[in-house]
Protein backbone atom coordinates (compact mmCIF):
# COMPACT_ATOMS: atom_id res chain seq x y z
CA UNK A 1 0.00 0.00 0.00
CA UNK A 2 1.07 3.62 -0.53
CA UNK A 3 1.79 5.76 2.26
CA UNK A 4 2.81 8.79 -0.03
CA UNK A 5 0.19 10.59 -1.68
CA UNK A 6 1.03 13.37 -4.54
CA UNK A 7 -0.15 17.13 -3.78
CA UNK A 8 -3.21 17.04 -5.27
CA UNK A 9 -5.26 14.83 -3.15
CA UNK A 10 -5.89 14.36 -0.20
CA UNK A 11 -3.91 12.78 2.17
CA UNK A 12 0.01 14.14 2.46
CA UNK A 13 2.57 13.45 4.79
CA UNK A 14 3.97 16.69 7.04
CA UNK A 15 7.96 14.97 6.99
CA UNK A 16 7.75 16.13 3.49
CA UNK A 17 6.88 19.72 4.01
CA UNK A 18 9.89 19.62 5.87
CA UNK A 19 11.80 17.80 3.28
CA UNK A 20 11.00 21.13 0.94
CA UNK A 21 12.20 24.08 3.18
CA UNK A 22 15.60 22.18 4.40
CA UNK A 23 16.83 19.96 1.67
CA UNK A 24 19.35 21.32 -0.35
CA UNK A 25 18.96 21.71 -4.12
CA UNK A 26 19.74 19.29 -7.11
CA UNK A 27 21.73 20.43 -9.88
CA UNK A 28 19.90 19.97 -13.34
CA UNK A 29 21.60 17.94 -16.64
CA UNK A 30 21.27 18.73 -20.19
CA UNK A 31 18.04 16.86 -22.29
CA UNK A 32 19.07 13.04 -22.39
CA UNK A 33 18.19 11.04 -25.60
CA UNK A 34 18.09 7.31 -24.51
CA UNK A 35 14.54 5.71 -24.14
CA UNK A 36 13.37 4.89 -20.70
CA UNK A 37 12.35 1.27 -19.82
CA UNK A 38 8.12 2.01 -20.44
CA UNK A 39 5.24 -0.85 -20.95
CA UNK A 40 2.62 0.15 -23.51
CA UNK A 41 -0.30 -0.97 -23.72
CA UNK A 42 -1.53 -2.92 -26.18
CA UNK A 43 -5.06 -1.17 -26.80
CA UNK A 44 -3.66 1.24 -28.76
CA UNK A 45 -1.12 2.70 -30.48
CA UNK A 46 2.20 2.58 -27.90
CA UNK A 47 3.53 5.93 -27.12
CA UNK A 48 7.16 5.89 -26.40
CA UNK A 49 8.94 8.05 -23.95
CA UNK A 50 12.73 9.72 -22.85
CA UNK A 51 13.41 11.79 -20.19
CA UNK A 52 13.96 14.81 -21.23
CA UNK A 53 14.99 16.58 -17.80
CA UNK A 54 16.26 13.68 -15.64
CA UNK A 55 15.52 12.88 -11.90
CA UNK A 56 16.66 14.47 -9.02
CA UNK A 57 16.30 13.52 -5.74
CA UNK A 58 13.62 11.16 -5.44
CA UNK A 59 10.04 12.52 -4.26
CA UNK A 60 11.85 16.03 -3.37
CA UNK A 61 12.28 16.94 -6.81
CA UNK A 62 8.21 15.94 -7.58
CA UNK A 63 7.66 17.62 -11.03
CA UNK A 64 4.04 18.47 -10.25
CA UNK A 65 3.51 20.41 -12.95
CA UNK A 66 5.11 21.62 -16.69
CA UNK A 67 4.36 24.38 -19.11
CA UNK A 68 6.27 26.79 -21.65
CA UNK A 69 6.19 30.53 -21.27
CA UNK A 70 5.73 32.40 -24.76
CA UNK A 71 9.78 32.64 -25.51
CA UNK A 72 9.33 28.21 -25.47
CA UNK A 73 11.18 28.06 -22.04
CA UNK A 74 10.13 24.94 -20.23
CA UNK A 75 9.00 25.47 -16.48
CA UNK A 76 8.85 22.82 -14.00
CA UNK A 77 6.75 22.98 -10.39
CA UNK A 78 8.90 21.50 -7.58
CA UNK A 79 6.24 21.25 -5.11
CA UNK A 80 8.45 19.82 -2.40
CA UNK A 81 10.94 22.69 -3.06
CA UNK A 82 8.70 25.62 -2.90
CA UNK A 83 10.07 26.69 -6.48
CA UNK A 84 9.29 26.49 -10.30
CA UNK A 85 12.50 26.19 -12.68
CA UNK A 86 13.11 27.56 -15.69
CA UNK A 87 14.72 25.38 -18.33
CA UNK A 88 15.88 26.74 -22.03
CA UNK A 89 15.86 24.69 -25.12
CA UNK A 90 18.72 22.97 -24.87
CA UNK A 91 17.36 21.62 -20.76
CA UNK A 92 19.49 23.68 -18.75
CA UNK A 93 18.41 25.08 -15.47
CA UNK A 94 18.39 28.84 -16.06
CA UNK A 95 16.46 30.45 -13.56
CA UNK A 96 14.54 29.10 -10.20
CA UNK A 97 11.25 31.43 -9.10
CA UNK A 98 10.51 30.87 -5.16
CA UNK A 99 6.41 29.61 -5.08
CA UNK A 100 4.86 28.29 -2.13
CA UNK A 101 3.64 24.78 -2.96
CA UNK A 102 3.26 25.45 -6.39
CA UNK A 103 0.91 23.60 -8.84
CA UNK A 104 -0.03 24.17 -12.43
CA UNK A 105 2.20 26.49 -14.95
CA UNK A 106 0.68 28.10 -17.67
CA UNK A 107 1.46 31.33 -19.82
CA UNK A 108 -1.32 34.13 -19.83
CA UNK A 109 -2.58 36.47 -22.95
CA UNK A 110 -0.44 39.04 -21.42
CA UNK A 111 2.75 36.79 -21.89
CA UNK A 112 3.27 37.00 -18.39
CA UNK A 113 3.38 33.55 -16.39
CA UNK A 114 0.97 32.69 -14.04
CA UNK A 115 1.53 29.94 -11.45
CA UNK A 116 -1.01 28.34 -8.83
CA UNK A 117 0.54 28.32 -5.41
CA UNK A 118 -0.69 26.86 -2.06
CA UNK A 119 -0.85 22.85 -3.79
CA UNK A 120 -1.22 21.24 -0.74
CA UNK A 121 -3.64 20.62 2.86
CA UNK A 122 -2.25 23.56 4.49
CA UNK A 123 -4.23 25.98 2.13
CA UNK A 124 -6.96 25.18 4.33
CA UNK A 125 -5.61 27.78 7.03
CA UNK A 126 -2.97 29.26 4.65
CA UNK A 127 -5.58 29.96 1.72
CA UNK A 128 -3.69 29.70 -1.71
CA UNK A 129 -4.03 31.11 -4.88
CA UNK A 130 -2.09 32.23 -7.91
CA UNK A 131 0.85 34.22 -8.45
CA UNK A 132 2.49 35.88 -11.76
CA UNK A 133 5.61 37.07 -12.75
CA UNK A 134 7.72 37.83 -16.43
CA UNK A 135 9.22 34.44 -17.55
CA UNK A 136 11.64 36.11 -19.68
CA UNK A 137 13.21 38.30 -16.56
CA UNK A 138 16.88 37.36 -15.40
CA UNK A 139 15.58 37.09 -11.95
CA UNK A 140 11.97 36.86 -12.07
CA UNK A 141 9.80 38.30 -9.21
CA UNK A 142 6.42 36.62 -8.34
CA UNK A 143 3.56 38.85 -7.52
CA UNK A 144 -0.07 37.53 -6.43
CA UNK A 145 -2.38 37.66 -8.74
CA UNK A 146 -5.65 36.35 -6.98
CA UNK A 147 -5.67 34.32 -3.49
CA UNK A 148 -8.42 32.43 -1.35
CA UNK A 149 -8.50 29.22 -2.72
CA UNK A 150 -8.93 25.63 -0.96
CA UNK A 151 -5.83 23.33 -2.03
CA UNK A 152 -5.94 24.52 -5.42
CA UNK A 153 -3.84 22.60 -8.42
CA UNK A 154 -4.69 22.89 -11.74
CA UNK A 155 -5.34 25.71 -14.26
CA UNK A 156 -6.57 26.84 -18.04
CA UNK A 157 -7.18 30.17 -19.65
CA UNK A 158 -9.73 30.26 -21.63
CA UNK A 159 -10.23 31.98 -25.17
CA UNK A 160 -10.95 35.84 -23.86
CA UNK A 161 -8.09 35.34 -21.47
CA UNK A 162 -10.36 34.31 -17.92
CA UNK A 163 -8.57 31.85 -15.66
CA UNK A 164 -9.77 28.81 -14.79
CA UNK A 165 -8.51 26.93 -11.58
CA UNK A 166 -9.29 23.53 -10.27
CA UNK A 167 -9.39 23.02 -6.24
CA UNK A 168 -10.60 20.42 -4.50
CA UNK A 169 -14.01 22.28 -3.91
CA UNK A 170 -14.44 23.15 -7.91
CA UNK A 171 -13.71 25.47 -10.29
CA UNK A 172 -13.08 29.09 -9.86
CA UNK A 173 -13.41 31.35 -12.19
CA UNK A 174 -10.95 34.80 -12.45
CA UNK A 175 -11.68 37.82 -14.44
CA UNK A 176 -8.94 39.57 -15.82
CA UNK A 177 -8.49 41.91 -13.76
CA UNK A 178 -7.97 39.38 -10.38
CA UNK A 179 -11.69 39.34 -9.67
CA UNK A 180 -13.21 36.30 -8.74
CA UNK A 181 -16.73 35.71 -10.50
CA UNK A 182 -18.34 34.31 -7.59
CA UNK A 183 -22.00 34.05 -9.49
CA UNK A 184 -20.12 31.60 -12.20
CA UNK A 185 -18.06 30.13 -9.22
CA UNK A 186 -20.78 28.78 -7.40
CA UNK A 187 -22.13 27.01 -10.13
CA UNK A 188 -19.22 25.04 -10.96
CA UNK A 189 -18.55 23.09 -7.72
CA UNK A 190 -17.27 19.40 -8.09
CA UNK A 191 -15.89 17.90 -5.23
CA UNK A 192 -12.40 16.48 -6.25
CA UNK A 193 -11.55 19.14 -9.30
CA UNK A 194 -7.89 18.58 -9.70
CA UNK A 195 -6.54 19.19 -13.78
CA UNK A 196 -8.24 21.69 -16.17
CA UNK A 197 -7.88 22.73 -19.77
CA UNK A 198 -10.16 24.70 -22.05
CA UNK A 199 -11.17 24.33 -25.72
CA UNK A 200 -13.85 26.90 -27.25
CA UNK A 201 -16.62 27.63 -24.88
CA UNK A 202 -16.09 23.96 -22.98
CA UNK A 203 -13.87 22.89 -19.85
CA UNK A 204 -12.46 20.06 -19.34
CA UNK A 205 -11.83 18.33 -15.55
CA UNK A 206 -10.52 15.44 -14.22
CA UNK A 207 -12.81 14.62 -10.78
CA UNK A 208 -11.51 12.38 -8.30
CA UNK A 209 -14.08 13.39 -5.52
CA UNK A 210 -16.13 10.45 -6.25
CA UNK A 211 -15.78 8.31 -8.11
CA UNK A 212 -12.34 8.06 -9.08
CA UNK A 213 -10.92 9.51 -12.88
CA UNK A 214 -13.96 11.38 -14.05
CA UNK A 215 -13.45 13.29 -16.69
CA UNK A 216 -15.93 16.38 -16.89
CA UNK A 217 -17.73 18.24 -19.71
CA UNK A 218 -18.22 22.04 -17.58
CA UNK A 219 -19.60 24.99 -20.52
CA UNK A 220 -18.25 28.38 -19.41
CA UNK A 221 -21.51 29.75 -21.13
CA UNK A 222 -23.13 27.56 -17.92
CA UNK A 223 -21.24 26.30 -15.61
CA UNK A 224 -24.29 24.28 -14.44
CA UNK A 225 -24.27 22.37 -17.25
CA UNK A 226 -21.50 19.23 -16.61
CA UNK A 227 -21.78 16.16 -18.12
CA UNK A 228 -18.98 13.25 -17.71
CA UNK A 229 -16.95 11.95 -21.20
CA UNK A 230 -15.28 9.26 -19.54
CA UNK A 231 -14.93 7.16 -16.59
CA UNK A 232 -11.56 5.19 -16.36
CA UNK A 233 -12.91 2.82 -13.70
CA UNK A 234 -15.11 1.72 -16.25
CA UNK A 235 -12.64 2.51 -19.30
CA UNK A 236 -9.71 0.58 -18.34
CA UNK A 237 -8.86 -2.80 -16.72
CA UNK A 238 -7.36 -2.84 -12.81
CA UNK A 239 -8.65 -0.64 -10.15
CA UNK A 240 -9.92 2.54 -9.73
CA UNK A 241 -7.04 5.38 -10.76
CA UNK A 242 -6.38 9.15 -10.08
CA UNK A 243 -6.95 10.90 -12.54
CA UNK A 244 -4.39 14.03 -12.44
CA UNK A 245 -4.04 16.64 -15.33
CA UNK A 246 -4.59 16.57 -18.70
CA UNK A 247 -4.17 18.24 -22.17
CA UNK A 248 -6.62 18.81 -25.52
CA UNK A 249 -4.88 18.49 -28.74
CA UNK A 250 -5.94 19.97 -32.16
CA UNK A 251 -8.10 17.14 -32.58
CA UNK A 252 -9.87 17.79 -29.80
CA UNK A 253 -8.74 14.49 -28.22
CA UNK A 254 -7.77 14.38 -23.62
CA UNK A 255 -4.39 13.04 -23.32
CA UNK A 256 -4.99 12.41 -19.06
CA UNK A 257 -1.58 11.35 -16.66
CA UNK A 258 -2.63 8.59 -13.41
CA UNK A 259 -1.48 8.27 -10.28
CA UNK A 260 -0.47 4.91 -11.76
CA UNK A 261 1.70 5.65 -14.32
CA UNK A 262 -0.55 5.91 -17.38
CA UNK A 263 -1.12 8.42 -20.31
CA UNK A 264 -4.81 7.94 -21.27
CA UNK A 265 -6.32 9.06 -24.67
CA UNK A 266 -9.37 9.81 -23.95
CA UNK A 267 -11.85 10.67 -27.50
CA UNK A 268 -14.57 13.58 -25.59
CA UNK A 269 -17.06 12.73 -28.57
CA UNK A 270 -17.01 9.33 -27.98
CA UNK A 271 -16.05 8.85 -24.36
CA UNK A 272 -13.83 5.57 -25.72
CA UNK A 273 -10.32 5.67 -23.78
CA UNK A 274 -7.43 3.51 -23.67
CA UNK A 275 -3.72 3.79 -22.27
CA UNK A 276 -0.99 4.85 -24.54
CA UNK A 277 1.49 4.55 -21.94
CA UNK A 278 2.48 2.88 -18.81
CA UNK A 279 5.09 3.44 -16.69
CA UNK A 280 6.44 5.19 -13.41
CA UNK A 281 3.53 7.90 -11.89
CA UNK A 282 2.37 10.85 -14.44
CA UNK A 283 1.85 14.33 -12.49
CA UNK A 284 1.37 16.60 -15.64
CA UNK A 285 1.22 16.61 -19.29
CA UNK A 286 1.66 19.85 -21.69
CA UNK A 287 1.94 20.13 -25.91
CA UNK A 288 5.33 20.48 -26.95
CA UNK A 289 5.22 23.93 -28.99
CA UNK A 290 5.58 23.13 -32.42
CA UNK A 291 5.43 19.12 -32.00
CA UNK A 292 2.07 18.49 -32.61
CA UNK A 293 2.89 14.45 -32.08
CA UNK A 294 4.67 15.52 -28.67
CA UNK A 295 3.66 15.45 -25.05
CA UNK A 296 6.07 16.69 -22.11
CA UNK A 297 5.11 14.84 -19.08
CA UNK A 298 6.26 15.35 -14.77
CA UNK A 299 6.49 12.32 -12.85
CA UNK A 300 6.44 11.79 -9.15
CA UNK A 301 10.06 11.10 -9.44
CA UNK A 302 11.04 14.15 -10.72
CA UNK A 303 12.02 13.40 -14.17
CA UNK A 304 10.15 15.58 -17.38
CA UNK A 305 9.56 12.42 -20.24
CA UNK A 306 9.19 13.32 -23.65
CA UNK A 307 6.53 11.54 -25.04
CA UNK A 308 6.35 10.48 -28.61
CA UNK A 309 2.85 9.92 -29.89
CA UNK A 310 2.29 7.20 -32.32
CA UNK A 311 -0.71 8.34 -34.85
Amino acid sequence: MRTLRRPGSLLWPAVLVALACTAPAAAADPIATQPIATQPIASCAPAFAAPAVPAGVPFLDWSENVGYDAQGNLWVSRTYRNEVQRYNRSGALTATVPVEFPGAVRSGPDGLLYVVYGDSPTSAIRPGGVVRFDPSAANPKPEVFVSGFTFPNGAAFDETGDLYVASTVGVVRVRRDGSVDTAWTGKAAKLGANGIVAQGRSLYVTSNGGPLGQILRISIDDPSNQTAVADLASSLPGVPDFADDLLVDADGILYVTTLSGQLVRIDPASGVACAVLSGAPLTSVVATPGQPDELLAGTEGGAVLRVQLAR
